[in-house]
């Protein structure tokens, strides 16, 4: 596996302008990303923007949030160390949980593996990306962070 690339993380608010744009070029939900719990991070490498990520926190649990990383940058590994950086923030959860419409293979390389919902915690499945905005044919992911 390539080295990973090392990136520079900043929090960011859910209503920062580059974060909706990134995730709506990319088809990505941005309808609740101003609501509580949330924490938003834009991440660079070098000079340039690498992307954006987010978790939410329900009690033991961690709801993964979109992974973006700008069209002309994918393939470099951005997307591996963003992932890398939010499960060190999600440390000290029970588990953390993502739904996905198009990323299955990226995250199941990466240890989550796919659950019924029936396996998911009543937290994450009260949120309102499992609830409303991910489609019910989105495949539900988990994974413990590391300790």
């Amino acid at each position: 596996m390539a080295e990973t690339p090392r990136l520079a993380a900043r929090a960011v608010a859910g209503s920062d302008p580059a974060l909706i744009a990134a995730l709506t070029a990319a088809g990505l939900p941005v309808d609740d990303l101003t609501e509580p719990g949330r924490g938003f991070f834009a991440y660079r490498s070098g000079d340039r923007t690498a992307g954006f990520g987010g978790i939410e926190r329900h009690g033991a649990h961690v709801l993964l949030r979109s992974i973006v990383v700008p069209e002309g940058r994918r393939g470099e590994g951005l997307g591996r160390a963003i992932l890398a950086h939010l499960m060190t923030e999600a440390a000290g959860s029970a588990a953390v949980w993502l739904l996905t419409t198009t990323a299955a293979p990226f995250f199941a390389r990466h240890g989550f593996r796919a659950v019924s919902r029936a396996e998911a915690p009543a937290e994450i499945l009260a949120t309102r990306q499992a609830a409303a905005i991910c489609p019910a044919s989105a495949v539900l992911m988990t994974r413990r962070p590391e300790a």
